[in-house]
């Protein structure tokens, strides 16, 4: 049965990658041939069936994406597209964490060519976006963050309900957008975020019109470090896949929320944030057009090689 759900993803040849424990298939189709379904996905991400993965990567060309033929013409450096889909194979419009796995597979496929310090754009269903290589990984400018339900979180600085597994009472939240939908909820200690029942969706009042992903941050205290950076804890439910190891665009829609809470004593622009698989960067940064780009740097590692679906 499960090589028979494979369709065409039986034969082809994948990577295995992580950022921050947020784990991935990865898949190379240069002429656009693949026509993935939910089930093919779903089979190959599959824990016990499948090769096990949060998510499904295919690089393919920008130009060869239908609906988005404009989007390489207008930006004709963004080559590859990251065509992202969730574990359940839902197509999901970002990733951060993948997007950095994305960045190192395509240099280790030899796809593209990447030193220190060097930057290069990819296309997605969330723009384009541009990343420069680290010493040690990768930052990515995933572009601003906003309010999803702006009117509200600027009345009250809160604009949606969220309510755990197992609670009885729902917690206030602020919903945030990265070019996907994420709905950040402050906890008050750190057991109390370790005791998180995430084995199902939280549930959500008003939901974003796409799902959200939902994060469950705990400032430290004293927020702010020596070394300026403000440190954050997180664990997260997201959309399409259950309970991750890590979430990039998460982290820094966490940031963004716990920054907006904060903005009446200070305006932090620079967030480590703490989730299972490790540690992330966050950084608001000023950009030309008079807004703030958002700026997701970590690790990404390339851990198997094989072939989908062989005997």
């Amino acid at each position: 049965m499960y090589r028979t759900e494979l369709g065409q993803l039986a034969g082809q040849r994948f990577a295995k990658g992580h950022a921050t424990g947020n784990d991935f298939v990865l898949v190379a189709d240069p002429e656009a041939k693949l026509e993935l379904s939910p089930e093919q996905v779903a089979a190959v991400c599959h824990r016990r069936f499948g090769i096990g993965a949060d998510g499904l990567i295919r690089a393919v060309p920008t130009s060869l994406v239908p609906g988005y033929e404009e989007q390489f013409l207008d930006n004709p450096k963004a080559y590859w597209f990251m065509d992202y889909r969730n574990n359940d194979g839902s197509i999901a419009e970002m990733c951060g964490n993948g997007v950095r796995a994305f960045a190192h597979y395509l240099i280790a496929e030899g796809l593209i060519s990447l030193q220190v310090g060097q930057s290069f754009q990819i296309g997605s269903r969330a723009g384009v976006k541009e990343i420069t290589r680290l010493a040690d990984g990768y930052a990515v400018n995933l572009g601003p963050w906003g309010l999803i339900f702006e009117q509200e979180a600027t009345e009250r600085s809160i604009d949606s309900m969220v309510k755990p597994r197992g609670w009885e009472q729902a917690l206030p939240a602020l919903s945030i957008t990265m070019g996907n939908p994420h709905t950040v909820v402050a906890l008050p200690d750190a057991q109390m975020l370790e005791e998180l029942d995430l084995f199902q969706a939280p549930e959500v009042s008003p939901v974003p019109v796409n799902g959200t992903n939902v994060e469950f941050v705990v400032p430290s205290e004293p927020l702010i470090e020596e070394d300026g950076v403000a440190q954050v804890q997180m664990r997260v439910y997201e959309r399409g896949v259950g309970e991750t190891l890590s979430c990039g665009t998460g982290a820094c829609a966490a940031a963004a929320a716990v920054r907006y809470w904060a903005r009446s004593t200070a305006l932090i622009n620079q967030w480590a944030v703490t989730v299972p698989g490790g540690v992330v960067g966050v950084e608001f940064r000023s950009n030309e057009a008079g807004g703030e780009d958002t700026i997701l740097s970590g690790p990404a590692d390339l851990v198997a090689r094989g072939v989908i679906g062989t005997e």
